[in-house]
């Protein structure tokens, strides 16, 4: 009952949020322009983001700090296994866009990584000659069907979204993920929902390690934390849902990630 429930709520805000939407990229990059996005919870929003602020302070910033003394080929084995994991989101979203050679490429990456290559920890299949990961989500997919962002929010712990991508994260919970149908979703023999959870805390770890030093920076320079992390934000997505690879300010595109809407 619940979960006929959320997919009516899914549909019903896909409907409505598609009622002026058009085919077209630039109606597409128009509906996903950063300054087009409205900020209208930012009272709720700026108590959120500090109580995220407040966490980071005392959770994520002293692991991650730990976390850098890392071996690199520690670290760099663990962003391997968590993008290897990504996959099991991106790939159906690939097949979503229509973008079935991606997938293709994808799903191969996947399978050789995660057998050959120890469950991701060793990219093999950049050494057999395939293209990097390439991430997408079911947010990015609803924007290439023309659906637009609707306001900017910041999610407890998860930071900044949309309404569009936090409503398009519901699908991971409603079979979407396979990583968490096998986790947290149900009572697998191999599995439990503690692995879900710790590696979406190791992805959060990952991320934070990987951007310490541009995060503090932005923190120390920014006359509003608030506002310039929304703007990354929003200029970063955009770039995803476009499929653009560009530098934004200080932050490496492939490093600027949500954590995680996926």
């Amino acid at each position: 009952m619940f979960r006929n429930f959320i997919i009516t709520l899914i549909a019903f805000i896909f409907l409505t949020q598609n009622a002026n939407a058009g085919s077209s990229g630039e109606l597409i990059l128009k509906k996903n322009q950063p300054t087009e996005v409205k900020d209208c919870f930012e009272k709720i929003n700026r108590a959120t983001f500090a109580f995220n602020q407040a966490l980071d302070g005392i959770i994520f910033k002293p692991v991650a700090t730990a976390y850098r003394v890392l071996p690199s080929p520690v670290k760099t084995g663990v962003s391997n296994s968590l993008n290897n994991l990504s996959n099991v989101i991106t790939i159906p979203n690939n097949i979503l866009q229509g973008e079935f050679k991606k997938a293709g490429v994808n799903s191969g990456r996947f399978i050789i990584n995660t057998t050959i290559g120890i469950l991701g920890f060793i990219d093999v299949a950049e050494h057999l000659g395939f293209p990097e990961y390439e991430k997408e989500d079911y947010g990015q997919s609803l924007a290439t069907m023309g659906v637009g962002p609707g306001c900017y929010i910041v999610l407890p712990v998860l930071g900044p979204s949309t309404v569009r991508d936090a409503s398009a994260s519901i699908a991971n919970f409603i079979g979407g993920d396979a990583w968490y149908n096998v986790t947290a979703g149900n009572d697998t023999r191999y599995f439990s929902d503690f692995d879900y959870y710790a590696s979406k805390a190791t992805a959060g770890v990952d991320f934070r390690a990987k951007n310490f030093d541009a995060i503090e920076n932005l923190k120390t320079n920014s006359i509003d934390f608030y506002a310039s992390v929304k703007s990354l934000y929003l200029q970063d997505r955009q770039q995803k849902i476009l499929n653009v690879n560009k530098i934004i300010e200080t932050q490496n595109d492939s490093d600027w990630e949500e954590i995680d809407n996926q």
